[in-house]
This record gives C-alpha cells, structure tokens and sequence, in this order.
C-alpha cells in the first residue's frame, strides 16, 4: 500500500524543489509528528497545500533534532499544482511564520529526491565563549564560560578527515546503516567570543556532529589530549567520546548534489 501511494504521488506533474532556512527552537525538529507536537514538516507541508491547492508530502535532504537549525535543508515534493515557480517563495513566507524561511523554489527532475540524491552535507557548530553570556544567543549557540584551546580542538579536528568507522560518535536509536562516512572537512575557526566548527561528509550518523563536538571541547578544556581523541575514533565504542553537545549550536548549512 506505502508503495503504491507513493506511486501516485509521483506521478503528479511536477516535482518542486525548496531550499529551507528555519530557526529550529520552537520545533521539534524537521520530521513531520503527530499533533499536538509540531515540526517544521507539519508546518511546510500545511502551507505548500494552501498554495498548490493539493496534499503534500515533503521528501528531505534528512532529518534535524529539535532545536537544531538549518541554512539550507532542501525538500522536494510532487505535485499537480499550477501555481508558477517564480511566485513560490513569496507566496510561501507571505504566510510561514518568522522562523521559517523558503530561499529557494525551483522545477526538478522527476527522478530527484532531496534524500537520495543528496552527495555530501556540511553541518556548522557554533559556540560562544567568554565571561558573561549573550542572551540573543542563548538559542543560536553553545554558551562555553571557560577559555578553549583552539589548536589543540583543530588537531583533533583534523583526524577526522578520510574516510574511518564514526561508531565512537552515533547516538543509539538511529536508522541502520553503516557507521562508515567519509568526511573531507573538518576544521574550527574563532572571530572575537564566537567559535565555528565545518564538517562536511558523505553522510552523518544520528547525532554524529554532537557527539563529535561534545568531545573536542573536552580537548579545548583539556580534558582529554588530541591523542585521545584519536584513540576513541579507533575505539568505534561511543562509551569513551564525551556527552553530546546542545542541539542549540548546530545547523545543516549545505547539501550538495
């Protein structure tokens, strides 16, 4: 029956594709959930419908936690609405709320699909540090009080790169797949109080970015050495990396096709 559904639904006439930006504070993360609890799927969906005039059902690049934010989360959906794609985005957020934002609308290929055609995602992880916490960042960062060793978090960093088994950094519950990703970026960069993390994979685990995160601030506390943040990469055992770092820091800044 799930098979069949689908089946009709992509063989409506048009498949659209949205870049999404939403501040994911109030949501409980992207994937749709049942009523009364809301995620930012519930709410994309119930507006797309008021503007193609049809059911949607959003397809995405994957899924965010709540309270985890996004850039550039793309979707796509198949429909027989008319509406022409250079008035998408304005129709969309005239009547999204604030902390929902559609950048882009464009016309795809019948054979895209925002979660399986995707080749690689970048994820950014903020942190703010210094004496006294910002209250407008409270919910856009990690607030961190003590100082972080920047260089020895970058030679930790840096291990990551190639391709390795991330068990040391997946969350129990997530979908299976295998724990093997390649990543080809992984660095940190300061300006003033506001410290930024890039990673950018073939792939990520469930909660992989967090619990990397998590872990190299321990190294910028000194916690534990870059040394033993290499020794529980090899360990594949997720009982030596460091508690996951707050959703509030994360964001899904790019996908890439």
């Amino acid at each position: 029956m799930k098979a069949e559904h689908k089946e009709l639904m992509k063989a409506r006439r048009r498949n659209i594709r949205l870049t999404v930006a939403y501040d994911g504070t109030a949501y409980h993360g992207f994937q749709r959930q049942t009523p009364p609890v809301v995620a930012v799927q519930n709410v994309l969906e119930e507006k797309l419908e008021l503007v193609f005039g049809d059911t949607i059902e959003l397809s995405a690049s994957g899924r965010t936690d709540a309270g985890v934010h996004a850039h550039g989360q793309v979707v796509n959906f198949f429909t027989d609405g008319t509406i022409p794609i250079e008035r998408v985005c304005r129709a969309l957020n005239s009547i999204l709320p604030d902390d929902i934002v559609v950048t882009e609308a464009a016309e795809a290929d019948r054979d895209f699909s925002a979660l399986h055609s995707a080749k690689r995602k970048t994820y950014i992880y903020r942190i703010i540090t210094g004496e006294v916490p910002c209250p407008f960042e409270r919910n856009t960062a990690w607030y961190i009080r003590r100082r972080l060793d920047i260089d020895a978090m970058r030679r930790a960093l840096s291990l990551l790169i190639g391709t390795h088994d991330y068990s040391a950094f997946r969350a129990a519950g997530g979908a299976p797949m295998s724990p093997v990703r390649t990543m080809d970026r992984a660095d940190i960069e300061k300006e003033g109080r506001i410290i930024t993390m890039t990673f950018r994979s073939d792939g990520f685990l469930y909660h992989m970015v967090r619990n990397i995160v998590g872990t190299v601030v321990d190294v910028g506390l000194g916690v534990k050495t870059p040394e033993r943040f290499g020794e529980i990469i090899a360990s594949l055992d997720r009982q030596q990396a460091s508690a996951t770092a707050p959703a509030c820091g994360l964001y899904l800044e790019n996908v890439e096709y």
